[in-house]
């Protein structure tokens, strides 16, 4: 999944905007930045301008908060006293003036505050930080996660607490995203934390998504600390990935897909496998590795199947199974099925197509679309692997769009896994929005 004229978000989600293949089918609707910026949105009203600053919601509207929702939409906010500026943390107070939280304001955006704290007592300093990130960083050594993979997700935004920040480690490299204008404050202070915990070669930040300018950010792209090496490589399960931290999707490489990658290898034996939105060929070398008869990769991007090649090359894989595709995937698997192809095994990982619920529809169709010629190329047999990573499409209608392609392309298909994230991108039970990854593993009937 590529786009190198627009950069991911920065959000736990991933890029879509610039994936020609889906802005070929919606180029007469705005796209998701456009839209979202001219949504109307009730901006909160100025309060008591010498008064102590301070975020007061409207009557009855802090339910969310009280679930543990960290976020603040401008609709709940009746008045802003004092004078603050984006990114300063000021304490969120109910109608009656009771405290709440601990916030990071942001006049800009329609997410007026993102919480960091429901301790009144706690002060939101360089020491809170450094304990939130220490704490991220140990969850994940708990799990042991470094034994199959030199990458990891070491922190993941507001699922650990800490909104709008996002760092990936490949090898001695940490990659930051900074998506919300409290991150961005405290920004300097965040990367002194790391390179004293982590002690990388380089932190790079990856601060260059369409999201900042609705937060009000500037975007930015650059070393932070230290030099970057002129390879950056992670190494997972034993196979090489090159990762392109400063021009590649999302932070360089697709950490979340770890697992769901080691399962593909495993059910890839002896079967022709299709792989669409390959990006650097991740999927492709795993069912490679595993016995594929043949993988056919397909991407939009030809930088990144320059860079899939390379890998497949740095890992000594079979080449004469594998073909790399430059195409518009939408297009390509009309060829396919009009050629008569088929395939044992299909992969299908596309760009997020609905960063919010108000795109769930559109997403819907080319979710649908792309399943159901999908289905139309599996054999008797064959295993389709489905993924999703919009946030505005949950489980549920994940699972009622591709079982409408199912119904459409005339085929029985049973479900045989349910797929998520990698464990290092946990998901905070009050925060369901960070559960954007979904995928379904499906078996159609011989």
């Amino acid at each position: 999944m590529t786009d190198k004229a627009k950069r991911s978000p920065s959000t736990p989600h991933r890029a879509s905007q610039g994936n020609r293949d889906f802005r070929k089918r919606t180029q007469r609707d705005a796209r998701p930045s456009e839209a979202a910026a001219s949504q109307p949105r009730s901006a909160p009203v100025a309060g008591n301008a010498g008064a102590v600053p301070a975020i007061h919601l409207r009557e009855g509207r802090e339910k969310s908060l009280l679930r543990r929702h960290p976020w603040v939409f401008s609709g709940a906010v009746e008045r802003i006293d004092g004078a603050p500026a984006s990114g300063d943390t000021l304490p969120v107070l109910d109608s009656a003036g009771k405290f709440i939280a601990w916030a990071a304001y942001n006049a800009a955006s329609q997410i007026t505050a993102r919480v960091w704290s429901w301790n009144q007592d706690e002060s939101i300093d360089a020491a809170f930080f450094r304990r939130k990130i220490v704490t991220a960083i140990a969850g994940r050594t708990g799990l042991n996660l470094a034994k199959d993979s030199s990458g990891m997700r070491l922190i993941h935004a507001e699922s650990d607490g800490l909104p709008g920040l996002i760092v990936d480690q490949y090898g001695d490299v940490l990659v930051m995203q900074i998506g919300s204008a409290g991150a961005e404050h405290w920004r300097e202070a965040i990367a002194d934390i790391l390179q004293d915990i982590c002690k990388p070669t380089c932190i790079y930040e990856r601060s260059d998504s369409d999201s900042r300018t609705l937060e009000g950010l500037e975007l930015r792209n650059g070393v932070l600390r230290g030099t970057l090496p002129e390879t950056v490589e992670v190494v997972e399960h034993g196979l090489r990935f090159a990762v392109d931290v400063a021009e590649g999707q999302k932070t360089g490489f697709y950490l979340d897909q770890r697992d769901n990658r080691a399962l593909t290898e495993t059910l890839a034996r002896d079967k022709d496998v299709l792989n669409c939105f390959c990006y650097t060929g991740g999927f492709s070398l795993y069912a490679l590795r595993g016995g594929a008869k043949s993988v056919l990769s397909m991407d939009a991007s030809a930088d990144a199947l320059h860079i899939a090649a390379e890998n497949l090359t740095r890992n000594g894989l079979d080449e004469s199974r594998a073909e790399w595709q430059d195409a518009d995937v939408f297009v390509a698997l009309r060829k396919l099925r009009d050629q008569g192809k088929t395939f044992d095994m299909i992969i299908l990982d596309p760009p997020k197509f609905a960063p919010t619920a108000a795109f769930a529809e559109k997403a819907a169709r080319g979710y649908k679309d792309i399943n159901l010629l999908g289905f139309k190329l599996l054999r008797p047999g064959g295993l389709l692997f489905t993924y999703s990573c919009s946030g505005g499409i949950n489980e549920e209608l994940f699972q009622k769009i591709i079982a409408g392609a199912a119904l459409d392309a005339g085929v029985d298909a049973q479900i045989v896994h349910h797929l998520h994230a990698s464990a290092d991108h946990p998901v905070l039970l009050s925060f369901p929005e960070g559960a954007y990854l979904k995928g379904l593993v499906l078996r159609v009937a011989g």
